[in-house]
């Protein structure tokens, strides 16, 4: 392990700091368990814990996991929630983006998997973002844009990434006006229960 790739505590210590409780999400419960009675999500491990979280002051992970901002107008990291910040007026020949690469392998895969990608992110004014993604032979499940004001999360899925690719997950802002980015957590799929029949 190289001395920039984070520890054990690292990712524990961005785990609890990440501020996800003040976000809202864009998908409900019922969105989560539709998703995995169609199958959707395949099966496999389940973990409570992310497997990693990057942010503006983790932005290295394992192996080639790592973070890109493109065109932020400042990187705040004294913060009491360091962020990014963004804006489509100041940066009128490329849109700002927050993209992450996630190698599977570096924290244990062995197999093909399914990762949540949710980036935690404020638009004080309405703002819209393209989600995109990169599962290699695994497919992207990823809205096709989307226009919010508030805190919120946008999530992105990747399913059946081969171990050893170098995935990625990318929000890019499309209009409005300034917006923050928090973190992206990277998870397997959340824990579903279909209800136990009465009777």
């Amino acid at each position: 392990m190289s001395s920039s790739d984070p520890t054990d505590d690292d990712r524990g210590a961005a785990a609890g700091t990440a501020p996800f409780a003040h976000f809202d999400t864009d998908l409900t419960a019922e969105d989560w368990a539709a998703k995995r009675r169609a199958g959707e999500l395949g099966f496999g491990p389940i973990f409570w814990a992310p497997i990693q979280v990057l942010s503006p002051t983790v932005t290295v992970g394992l192996g080639r996991t790592n973070l890109t901002l493109i065109r932020p107008t400042i990187v705040q990291t004294d913060a009491a929630e360091p962020y990014a910040g963004f804006d489509l007026r100041e940066s009128p020949h490329r849109n700002p983006a927050v993209s992450v690469h996630f190698n599977p392998a570096a924290y244990g895969a062995t197999g093909p998997g399914t990762y949540v990608f949710t980036f935690a992110v404020d638009a004080p004014t309405r703002a819209a973002f393209t989600p995109s993604g990169y599962a290699g032979s695994g497919t992207v499940d990823a809205p096709g844009s989307i226009r919010f004001s508030g805190r919120r999360v946008i999530t992105i899925i990747l399913r059946n990434v081969p171990p050893g690719l170098d995935a990625s997950a990318a929000i890019e802002q499309t209009s409005g006006e300034a917006w923050s980015w928090f973190s992206t957590r990277i998870a397997h799929p959340p824990l579903v229960f279909d209800p136990l029949p009465i009777g």
